[in-house]
């Protein structure tokens, strides 16, 4: 599959946090024969496992969940709701969404509120709350509802399908982080043929959105050596955007994070992935507003203390119905850390004693 299809395949997947089954089963098709060993662990995390030459352990890291919802209750022939991460409230109004029953067909329905054509001048001033909302997917009774086997706790993401726009630039939902995962599975393509000198474990996590919750059981069992978490970021190079709040911008690369709240990295980490992107000839750029965390935020604290490293494809409009990536900032981040990993063994990283 090339770049565009599986950008396009993974915005596309169902999987809100908590509910990410889809989004695995997906990746685990993937990833057929480009590694030794696929586990499951008790959180839902996809663990895959290539065996090099020692027993020293490198882990990459990407969420597979979403920004989503859950229905909370039923106010017939209407769906309150409540969010799975951290939404916007203001831009759900009037978003298409699809529900998942627990039998597993989706049903399709729209966020609802007051029309503008009855509000008063007060309420076309207000800003709506997400206790104003509701879903409505055309019933007129709870029998209705029933029928089509809507319950409390069904999840549901705001969905618009992903499209190509231009030969670079693709428009989908999901990116924060399934342009993390797409990284880390052409990452195990390229390296379908190769032997390294450590095991590299993969983790495909669930529940960031929650509270980094999937990486936190993933990096108690594997207790990697190193660790580096792979993301897609904020994009926020807009007009209305002061330059010093931009944590980063479409079309000049990956970003290598220096600070952010959950984790101050290294310096030598980050120098190590600055040398590399120069020798390499790979444009890069750095987050440093102190916005937003990662999954590494919990796996540097766990056994000790792990060292981490964070990369991230940049994306417009994360934690919006839609957010735009671009293909060149996508696979200059693949080169970016497959060129790391080669170089690695060198840096002095995998010896337990840096953790002392």
């Amino acid at each position: 599959m090339n770049t565009k299809e599986l950008l396009v395949s993974l915005s596309n997947v169902f999987g809100p946090a908590g509910f990410e089954d889809e989004v695995r089963s997906l990746i685990k098709e993937l990833i057929e024969g480009f590694v030794d060993e696929v586990h499951e662990d008790t959180s839902g995390n996809l663990i895959t496992i290539k065996r090099g030459t020692s027993n020293q352990k490198v882990m990459l890291d990407a969420h597979m969940d979403e920004v989503g919802l859950v229905i909370s209750h039923i106010q017939s022939p209407f769906l309150k709701f409540q969010l799975l991460g951290g939404w916007d409230a203001r831009l759900l109004p009037g978003q298409k969404v699809l529900i998942k029953t627990r039998s597993g067909n989706k049903i399709s329905g729209v966020i609802g509120t007051i029309p503008p054509h009855v509000q008063t001048q007060e309420e076309m001033r207000k800003v709506f709350e997400v206790h104003d909302l509701f879903i409505d997917v055309g019933a007129t009774s709870e029998e209705e509802l029933l029928l089509k086997g809507i319950t409390v706790g069904d999840p549901a993401v705001v969905f618009s399908p992903a499209e190509l726009t231009g030969e670079d630039t693709v428009i989908g939902k999901a990116f924060d982080d399934r342009a993390g995962c797409a990284v880390l599975i052409k990452l195990l393509e390229r390296l379908k043929n190769s032997k390294l000198p450590y095991d590299l474990y993969t983790v495909f996590a669930t529940g960031e959105e929650l509270g980094l919750r999937g990486a936190k059981v993933s990096a108690y069992n594997v207790d990697p050596d190193f660790s580096l978490s792979l993301e897609g970021t904020i994009a926020v190079d807009n007009p209305n955007i002061s330059p010093y709040k931009q944590p980063s911008h479409l079309g000049k690369g990956p970003v290598i994070t220096i600070v952010d709240r959950s984790i101050v990295v290294n310096q030598k980490v980050v120098m190590f992935f600055e040398e590399v992107a120069k020798r390499n000839s790979i444009p890069y750029q750095y987050k440093t507003p102190i916005f937003g965390s990662t999954n590494a935020g919990v796996i540097h604290l766990e056994r000790g203390g792990v060292l981490c490293g964070v990369i991230a494809v940049p994306v417009r409009y994360i934690h919006s119905p839609l957010s735009i990536v671009k293909v060149a900032d996508f696979e200059y981040t693949v080169d970016l850390l497959y060129n790391i990993l080669i170089e690695l063994p060198g840096t002095g990283f995998l010896n337990k004693k840096l953790r002392l």
